[in-house]
C-alpha cells in the first residue's frame, strides 16, 4: 500500500450499506424481540432493493479499489443483480412458512443478508484473498441457515453436513490458493494474468494449485463429482433456505468461478480446459439420471440442479466471450425458473403440514389449475423445451459450444436434456392425468402469488423480449476480456 493513501473505497460503497443495515435490522429485531420478523424481514427486502439501485448507480465502467484488490465492473454488476434478486425473493417467500412451521425469528433475514453482502465480494473479488474472505463470509451464515429450524433433526442434519463438507472444501481450495501464491509469488489477479501470459510453461505447483483451486469451487455449485451434499441438504434444510441455496449462493460460486478462471487464469485455458470439461459432463449426465428414481420433490430439484450447473460450465469449458454471455442469460433465466419451481413446493402444505412427495401433486389441476399452470411452465422451462425461458438458456451455451468446435460437448448436453425432460414431464403427468388428492391449503400468502405470477410470466413470455438480458449478458461477458 502506498504510504499515507487512503485506499479507495468507492466501488465497495453497495457491499459496505448492506452490511451497514443489516447490522441496524439485527439489532431493531434484538429490541423488538421475536414479534419483529415481518418488519425485519420487509426491511430486509427494502434494503437489498436499495443495495440493488445503488449497485445499478455505480454504473459498468471497470473501477478498482483497496489497492486493486476489489473489482466493479459490468460483470459484477450482472451477477450481484441476480444475486440480490435471488436473495430478496427468498426472504419474501420464507414469511409465510417461517410462521406456519413456527420458526420465524428476525435472524433469518439478517442472515441471508450478511450471506449476500459475502456473495457480492466474491463476485467483485480481484485477489486470492478477498475471494478467501467473500466466500467464508456467504458460508457462515449459511451454515446457520441450514439448520435453522432447530426442532428438526433433518435440519440439523442437513446444517451439520453443509458445516462439515463446506469447511472440508474451503480447505481445499485455501490450499490451492496457497499453492498458487508459494509458486507465483502473488496474490493480485492482474499480477498473475501477467505471469502467466508470458510464459511458455507453468510450474508444476500453480497447476496442482489451480485443480484444487477448481475443486473447491465446484463444490460451491455443487457440480459432480463435489455434489454428495446437494441432495440431504436441500432436502433436510427448512424449505425456503433450500430455495436460497439452488439460486443465490450458486450464481454467486459461478461469478466467482467464471472471473477466477477468465482473469488470472485465463492464459492458462489449455490446463483446466480438460478439468472443466469433465466436471460439465459428469454434472450433466449424473445430474439427470439420478433425478429418474427420485420420489421427494426437494431432492428432484436438487438433482436437477447439479445438472443445470453442467449446462453452465459449457459455456465455461469454451471459455470465449460467447461461452461466458452464455453461463450470465442462462444463469439469469435458471434463476427465475428455479424461484418459481420452490415457490409451488412452498404452497404444498396439506392440514398445516408440508408435503414433499411428488405423489402429492397428483391431479393438482383440478383443484389448483393457476398452481399447476405455473408449475408446469416451471417444468417445461427447466427441460429447455421451446418457447419457454430456459430454451434460450440452453441455445445460448449450446451456439457457444458449437462455434468453438465443441460439439460433441454441446450433444452431451442435448442428450442429457431429453434424459432430463422424463422427470419434469412425469411431475406434468401427475398434475393433469392422476387421480386428484385432497386440496392444499388455502390461502396461499399475497408475496408468495405475487412471486409465482411474476416468474410464470417471465418464463413463458421471455422471448417476447429477451433483449435487456441478452444485451447486459453481452456487455458484461465482454468486460473480462477487456484487460
Amino acid at each position: 500500500m502506498s504510504h499515507d493513501a487512503v485506499p479507495d473505497i468507492s466501488p465497495a460503497i453497495p457491499e459496505i450499506l448492506l452490511t451497514g443495515l443489516a447490522m441496524a435490522l439485527l439489532l431493531f429485531g434484538a429490541f423488538r424481540g421475536e414479534h419483529s420478523t415481518r418488519q425485519v424481514s420487509r426491511g430486509a427486502v427494502v434494503a437489498l432493493v436499495v443495495v440493488f439501485i445503488v449497485d445499478l448507480g455505480q454504473g459498468s465502467a471497470p473501477r478498482v479499489g483497496f489497492d486493486g484488490m476489489f473489482v466493479s465492473d459490468a460483470f459484477a454488476l450482472f451477477m450481484k443483480s441476480l444475486v440480490l434478486i435471488g436473495s430478496a425473493i427468498t426472504i419474501l417467500m420464507s414469511l409465510q412458512y417461517d410462521e406456519d412451521e413456527r420458526i420465524a425469528r428476525f435472524e433469518f433475514p439478517v442472515l441471508v443478508m450478511l450471506s449476500t453482502t459475502g456473495m457480492m465480494v466474491m463476485i467483485s473479488a480481484n485477489d486470492l484473498i478477498i475471494l478467501y474472505v467473500g466466500l467464508e463470509l456467504q458460508n457462515l451464515a449459511l451454515y446457520v441457515a441450514a439448520s435453522f429450524n432447530r426442532e428438526s433433526a433433518r435440519s440439523s442434519e442437513a446444517g451439520l453436513k453443509y458445516f462439515v463438507l463446506g469447511a472440508l472444501s474451503s480447505g481445499i481450495l485455501l490450499y490451492g490458493l496457497s499453492l498458487v501464491y508459494g509458486f507465483a509469488g502473488t496474490t493480485a489477479f492482474v499480477d498473475l494474468s501477467q505471469l502467466f501470459t508470458g510464459t511458455a510453461a507453468v510450474s508444476p505447483g500453480v497447476s496442482v494449485g489451480l485443480a484444487f483451486i477448481i475443486a473447491g469451487l465446484a463444490f460451491k455449485i455443487s457440480a459432480v463429482p463435489f455434489h454428495m451434499w446437494t441432495p440431504d441438504v436441500y432436502e433436510g434444510a427448512p424449505t425456503p433456505v433450500s430455495a436460497f441455496f439452488a439460486v443465490a449462493p450458486k450464481i454467486a460460486a459461478f461469478g466467482l468461478f467464471v472471473r477466477v478462471l477468465i482473469g488470472p487464469f485465463g492464459p492458462l485455458v489449455g490446463e483446466w480446459r480438460q478439468i472443466v470439461f469433465f466436471i460439465s459432463v459428469a454434472s450433466m449426465v449424473f445430474g439427470s439420471v439420478a433425478a429418474i428414481a427420485q420420489r421427494n420433490i426437494k431432492r428432484l430439484m436438487a438433482y436437477s440442479s447439479i445438472s443445470h450447473a453442467g449446462y453452465a460450465l459449457i459455456g465455461l469449458t469454451v471459455g470465449t466471450a460467447a461461452g461466458i454471455r452464455g453461463i450470465l442469460v442462462y444463469l439469469a433465466i435458471y434463476l427465475v425458473m428455479t424461484v418459481g419451481a420452490w415457490g409451488v413446493i412452498l404452497c404444498m402444505r396439506r392440514q398445516g403440514k408440508m408435503l414433499e412427495e411428488i405423489a402429492d401433486l397428483s391431479g393438482l389441476s383440478h383443484t389448483h389449475p393457476a398452481l399447476a399452470l405455473a408449475l408446469a411452465i416451471f417444468m417445461f422451462s427447466l427441460a429447455g423445451l421451446p418457447p419457454t425461458a430456459g430454451f434460450f438458456g440452453k441455445l445460448y451455451i449450446f451456439l457457444a459450444a458449437i462455434d468453438a468446435k465443441l460439439v460433441g460437448l454441446a450433444v452431451i448436453g442435448v442428450v442429457t436434456s431429453v434424459v432430463g425432460a422424463f422427470y419434469y414431464f412425469r411431475i406434468v403427468k401427475v398434475m393433469y392425468f392422476d387421480e386428484p388428492a385432497a386440496a392444499f391449503d388455502r390461502p396461499f400468502s399475497f408475496e408468495l402469488k405475487g412471486v409465482l405470477i411474476l416468474t410464470a410470466v417471465v418464463s413463458a413470455f421471455f422471448f417476447i423480449a429477451p433483449g435487456p438480458v441478452i444485451a447486459g449478458a453481452n456487455v458484461a461477458a465482454a468486460s473480462l476480456f477487456l484487460r
